[in-house]
């Protein structure tokens, strides 16, 4: 591995320092900095000099997340439609919250048509701590239009006399390919999300989807010497999760889509906790309804036991010996694999993709490369080309914000509380 590659290894997970040298920025300024500081933190970013909000016109609130406000803006300069994030600054005392720093990073490394584009960062105009990001503007979320036109049950295409489904599986497929494609890129740039779920997949008119959302994203504590997407092999001494391994809290990911790991508190994550949350994703969109809706930790585990069965030590090596497997009683033996039952309809292939992503044992789980090989993308139907995905009414801003009760219910999800009583790091 060259030496400009290694002098960007983020070493330690939590330092501020760290994160801003990797971003681009010319002058380090930790998570504690006075707020004189901000506009020269923004102003040595690469996107050059900031500019004052007061530059966009905010035409109407499309949705508000964990760390931040989401306008829809139009830029007065240029006429331009973008989303401008308001960031969430009120739990810091100084400086910016370190879950900001992660996001402008992240956002500053990444292009690529599936990921969503920052165009700049803006400040406010009487209190220079006020930061914006701005980013490309993307007509809907999945969350939202699940909620509004989507069916419950078993996939509506599959069933008799019904209306038409959301998405027939040619565009399911198209979808889910493009999710992949955009976790891909992100994985090989050694970055994992965190926070994958429907709402954070947008969809613009012209069918491109969009991974949003780095709030919670974390860079690897350190470049592996191969590509993140790359299993282990036999006789490796190292291994890619040895060196994605970092500090990382367990409360993170939307409880909906968080992997046993993160449940069972194992004391690192990798990229194969997003992959499990693009198992749920795919499930989700297969079905129209959330696969694994779990109102508790102990109420999670126990629907990944209804679904997969029980993990042991000869699917998982390791299991046994995670912090909180003790605690986390199921109370019963469930040793059958129901993927099959819940998804009848879907090909042979569907459902080897669908166990791919949803193996226990995270070194064996599948990679974003591996599953965009799949037959799965292969077999007729195949995914429709973007330009051929449907169009549908503007919810957000009619509504004054995305919404809905998938969304509340996602984000109480999102809130459930740590049995462990440790506080979630942003």
């Amino acid at each position: 591995m060259d030496e400009e590659k290694s002098s960007l290894a983020t070493k330690d997970a939590h330092s501020a320092d760290n994160i801003t040298e990797v971003s681009g920025f010319k002058t380090p300024v930790p998570s504690d900095a006075p707020k004189s500081s901000v506009r020269r933190l923004i102003q040595s970013a690469p996107l050059g000099a900031c500019r004052c909000v007061s530059e966009f016109e905010k035409l109407n609130r499309v949705g508000e997340g964990t760390y931040g406000v989401v306008y829809r803006a139009r830029d007065t300069k240029s006429g331009e439609v973008v989303a401008l994030k308001k960031m969430r600054m009120e739990t810091e005392k100084s400086g910016i919250p370190i879950s900001g720093l992660r996001e402008i990073m992240c956002l500053f490394r990444l292009s690529h048509p599936n990921i969503v584009r920052l165009h700049e960062v803006v400040v406010g105009r009487h209190r220079l701590h006020d930061i914006f990001l701005v980013m490309e503007y993307c007509e809907q979320d999945l969350a939202t239009l699940l909620d509004k036109f989507g069916q419950t049950g078993e996939s509506s295409q599959h069933l008799s006399g019904s209306a038409p489904p959301l998405f027939s599986e040619s565009q399911i497929k198209c979808v889910f390919q493009q999710t992949l494609q955009g976790v891909q890129y992100m994985h090989s740039h050694y970055i994992i999300h965190r926070d994958l779920k429907v709402s954070n997949l947008l969809l613009t008119d012209r069918g491109c989807l969009k991974v949003a959302d780095f709030g919670l994203a974390r860079p690897l504590a350190e470049f592996p010497s191969r590509s993140p997407d790359t299993k282990r092999r036999k006789g490796d001494d190292t291994t890619e999760n040895e060196h994605e391994e970092a500090s990382m809290t367990p409360g993170v990911v939307t409880l909906w889509y968080r992997s046993p790991e993160i449940l069972l508190e194992s004391p690192k994550q990798t990229t194969a906790v997003d992959m499990w949350s693009l198992g749920c994703i795919f499930g989700e969109l297969l079905l129209y309804k959330p696969l694994l809706p779990g109102k508790t930790e102990i109420h999670q585990l126990s629907l990944i036991v209804d679904l997969l069965g029980n993990p042991t030590e000869a699917l998982w090596p390791g299991f046994s010996d995670l912090p909180r497997v003790k605690s986390f009683h199921i109370g019963r033996e469930q040793p059958y694999n129901n993927l099959k039952h819940t998804f009848r309809w879907l090909s042979p292939s569907g459902l080897h993709l669908l166990n791919a992503l949803f193996t226990y044992d995270p070194d064996k789980r599948s990679t974003a490369r591996e599953a965009l090989k799949s037959s799965y993308f292969k077999e007729h139907p195949l995914p429709c080309s973007p330009d051929l995905m449907p169009t549908f009414p503007q919810i957000r801003n009619l509504s004054g914000g995305s919404g809905g009760k998938r969304r509340k219910e996602e984000s109480s999800a999102h809130n459930a509380p740590v049995s462990s009583g440790k506080k979630p790091h942003p």
